[in-house]
């Protein structure tokens, strides 16, 4: 199957890229903050420009790419009315097979110095879907992975 994605909405900063990610109102909990549920697929979402656009060396993982751990801690409320939600992601572990992503979720308009209202991480790993096993990732993805580690990053790992 065949899958075209090519219309960038995000933006390399020196913290990681940065995506805007609309809240829509079924994102909403019955308090009018952001489900935990919704707030999954929101980080899902902010990942798609970033990692799996057509001419990212990391585009080929959309067709092979498992989520292996996820962690998601709310500091803050989000509410529906501050969305669009800036999500900053950044490499916190890279190795031969997979990578953790972190995230830094903020309100629209938020100084990205700010505190996070959410923080999160998501291990995400390379697989071959044919061949049923994990594959490694490619010198080219490694490559475009490690420009959006943090310098003063300590949990990530040497490659």
């Amino acid at each position: 199957m065949t899958h075209v994605l090519n219309e960038d909405s995000g933006t390399a900063t020196a913290d990681g890229y940065v995506v805007k990610v609309p809240v829509r109102w079924s994102d909403m909990d019955v308090y009018q903050h952001i489900n935990h549920a919704r707030m999954v697929t929101l980080l899902e979402e902010a990942r798609i420009p970033w990692l799996f656009l057509d001419g990212r060396p990391t585009a080929p993982l959309r067709d092979g790419c498992l989520v292996a751990d996820l962690h998601v801690q709310y500091q803050a409320q989000l509410r529906h009315s501050e969305g669009p939600i800036e999500v900053t992601m950044y490499v916190q572990r890279l190795r031969a097979v997979d990578f953790t992503v972190g995230y830094e979720v903020r309100p629209a308009g938020a100084d990205p110095e700010s505190k996070p209202a959410v923080v999160a991480s998501t291990q995400l790993v390379a697989f071959d879907v044919g061949a049923q096993r994990v594959a490694r990732l490619t010198p080219e993805q490694k490559d475009y992975l490690n420009r959006f580690r943090r310098p003063d990053d300590t949990s990530a790992t040497p490659r």
